[in-house]
């Protein structure tokens, strides 16, 4: 059963037609080397009122030899600090 507003439909009102927007790739939030990816967790108020949020690696773009070649991959800071990675 769909609501109804004005003798319409609620969701018929605004319907956009046409090309869909440009949208880029989307960016991996996951290391190349270790694979290391978001956690999720709770951010607390003072209250203790739990909302989600999302705690994201510390991932840098870096020029990397992969495979013989160079190539632009994130990698954490982790794998940076500990020299996993040779720079191109």
């Amino acid at each position: 059963m769909q609501h109804q507003i004005c003798g319409i439909y609620a969701g018929a009102a605004r319907r956009v037609t046409g090309a869909p927007a440009y949208t880029a790739p989307a960016m991996p939030k996951v290391c190349h080397v270790c694979n290391k990816g978001p956690a999720f967790g709770q951010s607390r108020s003072h209250s203790r009122v739990a909302t989600k949020r999302r705690f994201d690696p510390n991932l840098q773009r870096v020029r990397v030899d992969v495979a013989g070649a160079p190539r632009r991959v994130y990698v954490c800071t982790r794998c940076l600090k500990a020299g996993k990675v040779t720079k191109a």
